[in-house]
């Protein structure tokens, strides 16, 4: 699986650290920057991030940012990505679940890295289930994409 990876200045050592991470598990990560600390902005990273997952340049991504609320809510503007930002390896793995999450973001500030590594597990070892409940909602999900 190729994975994604972006982040802001803040977030930049966590990004580096999730690349390691997925490289030493056999994945093949896409770093889409920051490539350094130096003050940037979170949606810039959310649109690389998350345009390489709709392009199919990378079938998940994973994104960074100092809280990961910014991120999230910037790569959900985004038709067709499901990003949220999640501190627990519940929600990391039932997003993908359930909800076919297919971006996964984390607050560098407020997560270590080691929970970021069971974050990042649970998420790229979830699929989603495809059950029919989950399909409706999405479905609904898509319609409101399509209002403005």
């Amino acid at each position: 699986m190729k994975v994604v990876i972006g982040s802001d200045h803040a977030g930049f050592q966590l990004k580096n650290a999730v690349g390691d991470l997925l490289r030493s598990m056999g994945y093949s990560v896409l770093d889409v920057g920051a490539f350094n600390e130096n003050p940037s902005d979170y949606p810039d990273y959310a649109a690389a991030v998350g345009r390489a997952v709709l392009e199919g340049s990378a079938e998940r991504g994973v994104l960074v940012c100092g809280s990961g609320v910014g991120a999230s809510v910037a790569a959900n503007k985004l038709k067709g990505i499901r990003a949220a930002v999640c501190h627990d390896s519940y929600s990391a793995h039932q997003g993908v679940e359930h909800d076919n999450m297919n971006v996964l973001v984390l607050g560098s500030r407020i997560i270590g890295a080691k929970l970021a590594e069971d974050l990042v597990k649970a998420f790229l070892t979830a699929s989603f289930t495809n059950e029919d409940r989950h399909k409706r909602r999405l479905a609904k999900v898509a319609a409101l994409e399509q209002t403005n």
